[in-house]
């Protein structure tokens, strides 16, 4: 039990007083609005008040002049997230953000060749220059905020695997997918959800085959692997809709799709969640 009859009443209504300040209030307008899903995976889009300064969890995030951030959550998210945002004037506000937690399926994937699961140390070597290439491109940090926008899906059609699910990939448990997949004929055409600029284009990743990364900027990111052509190059401007390439099989594939991922900085985010419903084929 807490003695309080040792503090002065007017000390401790001031005290009272001042924990008041830093408590939400039901009333209270909230600090930024936020259009997303807060979920395991999920990419929020959000905007405060124009010169806000804003931190997720501690983490200071990069907010345009007019108040526009994003920010997202990693498929282990399990706890809720503060977003607390400093206006102009200094005043500081503060929002707890409750996280859904997902079930995620399992997806088995068998007939692939065997070098595709265990890669020779030739392979290993392409492999990691692969995965750096693709680290410098989502590294970016681009100010203009291109992912402010409706997006669209990059091609249409079915949907065949799906973002979090864990793989077994002849019959060895791997990482869970990171991506959405989408399965159509070779060289139907791939377009950009939204708009972007090319900050990787390559013709043959190991895993990935044909592959674009797309800088929405702000360290967002969305890649398109597996395609049978890059009709883009590295730098160039995209508006959503334009062609990036076309489904192939390429890399580690067994049949021809899409694999459509996106990323904030380092962290995987389910696309799925950024796009409308599928539309019919």
């Amino acid at each position: 039990m807490t003695v309080l009859h040792s503090v002065p009443r007017r000390a401790l209504l001031a005290g009272l007083a001042a924990a008041a300040l830093d408590l939400p209030s039901a009333r209270a307008a909230a600090p930024a609005a936020l259009r997303g899903k807060a979920t395991q995976g999920g990419l929020l889009f959000a905007r405060a008040e124009a010169g806000s300064r804003v931190a997720l969890d501690g983490r200071a995030l990069r907010v345009s002049p007019d108040g526009r951030f994003v920010f997202g959550f990693g498929r282990e998210h399990a706890r809720p997230a503060e977003l607390v945002v400093t206006r102009r004037d200094g005043a500081r506000q503060a929002m707890r953000i409750e996280v859904e937690t997902r079930a995620f399926d399992i997806q088995r994937i068998d007939g692939l060749p065997p070098r595709m699961v265990e890669p020779s140390e030739q392979d290993l070597a392409r492999i990691k220059a692969d995965s750096q290439a693709i680290a410098r491109a989502r590294a970016r940090d681009s100010a203009e905020p291109l992912w402010d926008m409706e997006w669209r899906w990059p091609v249409v059609g079915r949907i065949s695997g799906v973002f979090g699910s864990q793989r077994i990939l002849n019959g060895q448990p791997r990482r869970p997918h990171y991506g959405v997949d989408v399965a159509m004929p070779t060289g139907t055409p791939v377009v950009a959800p939204a708009d972007g600029v090319v900050s990787l284009a390559h013709a043959d990743m190991y895993f990935t085959g044909g592959t674009v990364i797309l800088d929405h900027g702000h360290g967002v990111g969305s890649l398109y692997a597996h395609l049978s052509a890059v009709d883009v190059a590295e730098g160039a401007r995209l508006r959503r809709g334009e062609r990036i390439g076309a489904i192939g099989a390429t890399g580690r594939a067994t049949g021809p799709h899409l694999h459509w991922g996106m990323t904030w900085y380092a962290l995987n985010v389910d696309p799925a969640l950024v796009a409308p419903p599928m539309p019919a084929p």
